[in-house]
């Protein structure tokens, strides 16, 4: 399929309802049709081999095209440069959680973006940052991870994510969250943060979402067993 083929099916699949929702959630008016994941992921089939596609659909500055593009992409082939344009784009934390941050945690250039994006001063680009690292880490056997540059970041979320901007916030709290439930050496240390933090207040707009209780989640996580089984991909 073609990029305005694509663009029109996404037109045709988008409803009302499903764009009132992304906007309460942080969407921008004007920017998306309003298509279910679910029926992005139908569409998935459509791009996949065509890489170009993907990049093509991800520019179009439309949220549905964006998340298909994310969902599409081999993040084996993108280039530094396309994804520090990509964070740039995403304008609200559905793209910048989610899309980039799982395509550039599955890239060539995972943890350079992530200890740069986590410093910067724009709140949509540090949310990148720690999402990119948690999922590396969810996705990244324990021998090849840093643990002690891990266990400093959970140092620097216990001292401040109280004090982070907004969104931040939130994506701290799933960084220890995904530090004790994928990294078996760090999972006391993880869930001693989680108490220290308790419970991290989000404002999560005009949405039913709820901020986990980080301590409780891994909790949950360690009576199913899985402490430390790694997924396979993190882009969903």
């Amino acid at each position: 399929m073609t990029l305005d083929e694509i663009m029109w099916k996404l037109a045709e699949l988008g409803t009302e309802q499903t764009k009132k929702t992304f906007i309460n959630h942080g969407a921008k008016e004007g920017t998306l049709f309003g298509v279910k994941i679910g029926d992005l992921k139908k569409l998935v089939k459509f791009v996949k081999k065509d890489h170009q596609l993907a990049l093509d659909l991800y520019n179009t500055g439309n949220y549905d095209a964006m998340y298909l593009a994310g969902l599409s992409v081999n993040p084996k082939l993108m280039e530094k440069e396309t994804l520090q344009d990509w964070v740039k784009k995403a304008n609200w934390y559905m793209l910048a959680e989610y899309t980039v941050a799982g395509v550039a945690a599955e890239s060539p250039y995972a943890l350079d973006l992530a200890r740069e994006w986590m410093k910067s001063n724009e709140e949509m680009i540090a949310v990148c940052g720690w999402n990119t690292y948690a999922n590396y880490i969810s996705i990244t056997p324990d021998e090849n991870l840093d643990m002690e540059e891990i266990r400093g970041l959970l140092q620097q979320i216990e001292s401040t994510i109280h004090e982070e901007k907004n969104r931040v916030r939130y994506v701290m709290n799933g960084f220890v969250i995904s530090t004790g439930a994928y990294v078996t050496a760090l999972y006391n240390e993880a869930v001693t943060v989680a108490k220290k933090i308790g419970k991290v207040h989000v404002n999560v707009g005009q949405t039913a979402c709820k901020v986990p209780i980080a301590n409780d989640y891994i909790k949950k996580i360690e009576l199913r067993n899985k402490i430390g089984v790694k997924r396979k991909t993190c882009i969903c």
